[in-house]
């Protein structure tokens, strides 16, 4: 196993004592695995929060900061983070204006989140929750009932910090973010299973020369298993099942912020080279980009492979998309 680890058993609790050394904006509790922004009560605004399992960085820890996340909750490596870890984010960045839980779905995400919010509220906190569910590729898959929240989230994070950042009130933030979601829509496509630290192998077979269309970022099964296609092969696939979803939401012409995500493993020669081929695409049906996004956000370990997402997006969405952000991970405006 050839991985830049110490152990599987403290990887986690390592990469946080790194971020913590990297980012001194940010309060890391290693131990009781919290991410904090320090000025997270400041200015009386909403708290944002977020969480789920690690291997997906850099969400979400590395979305905490100015005009995102006001702290995130990271699990073992693909396994939710607990009850309590929650409730001790929304303590830390709770000003008496609410906290916003933005939670991917995912089984155990939503039963610790929702247990989360219940204890959070016998406490005294104000509470609202949006569910992210944009992966068209399948429905009621091995860890989620209904569909996946996969590339949406950064768009979800990102626009409901901006509206805490503004000082919108918690109902309006949640609104947001769920209008975020229902504008949503994500396919992605794996060339290679992961290898967790615990297990040291992949997590599934792909055989050489095989693909795996509509993938999930923990390595669940998709849609379906094809020979190898090039990028202008796929887009076609991934996009055509995207915009066949996204023309339920109007107007057809809409402009859209599209994100082109690597899963991981895949560098950004080709995934730019992918995102010209979702221009195309797009192009072709007459849907102008207003924003595009390409890099590593929502990956799944060492996969290599890419997801697409896209949002529909008026003015006001993209008016705080625009908003300055400051993270780790993303960063613009300030």
């Amino acid at each position: 196993m050839r991985m830049l680890i110490n152990s599987p058993q403290t990887v986690v609790a390592d990469a946080l004592r790194g971020m913590a050394a990297a980012h001194p904006e940010l309060d890391v509790d290693v131990e009781r695995r919290v991410v904090v922004r320090r000025d997270a009560r400041a200015g009386g605004r909403v708290g944002v929060v977020s969480g789920g399992g690690s291997g997906h960085e850099p969400l979400h820890a590395g979305f905490v900061g100015y005009g995102m996340l006001s702290a995130a909750c990271p699990g073992e490596v693909f396994t939710s983070p607990v009850p309590d870890q929650m409730v001790r984010a929304a303590a830390a960045v709770d000003s008496g204006q609410g906290v916003l839980f933005v939670v991917k779905n995912y089984t155990g995400d939503v039963l610790n989140f929702e247990m989360a919010a219940e204890l959070a509220e016998e406490d005294g906190l104000r509470i609202e929750r949006v569910l992210v569910d944009d992966d068209v590729a399948v429905t009621d898959s091995l860890f989620t009932a209904g569909r996946r929240g996969t590339g949406a989230t950064l768009f979800v994070e990102k626009i409901a910090g901006a509206a805490a950042e503004e000082g919108a009130p918690l109902e309006r933030v949640a609104a947001l973010a769920r209008r975020v979601d229902e504008c949503s829509r994500s396919f992605g496509v794996a060339l290679s299973a992961c290898t967790t630290p615990a297990k040291g192998s992949p997590t599934f077979d792909l055989p050489d020369g095989e693909l795996e269309l509509g993938i999930g970022i923990h390595g669940e099964p998709g849609r379906e298993r094809r020979p190898m296609m090039s990028a202008r092969e796929i887009a076609e696939v991934a996009m055509g099942a995207v915009l066949e979803e996204l023309a339920q939401i109007g107007p057809a012409d809409g402009p859209v912020l599209a994100l082109v995500n690597g899963m991981g493993a895949t560098p950004l020669l080709e995934l730019y080279g992918f995102h010209a081929e979702v221009a195309r695409v797009l192009a072709e049906r007459g849907v102008p980009v207003a924003r595009a996004l390409v890099g590593n956000y929502v990956t799944s370990l060492d996969m290599a492979g890419c997801s697409v997402t896209l949002c529909r997006a008026d003015e006001e969405l993209l008016r705080l998309w625009d908003a300055p952000v400051q993270t780790a991970a993303l960063r613009w405006g300030r």
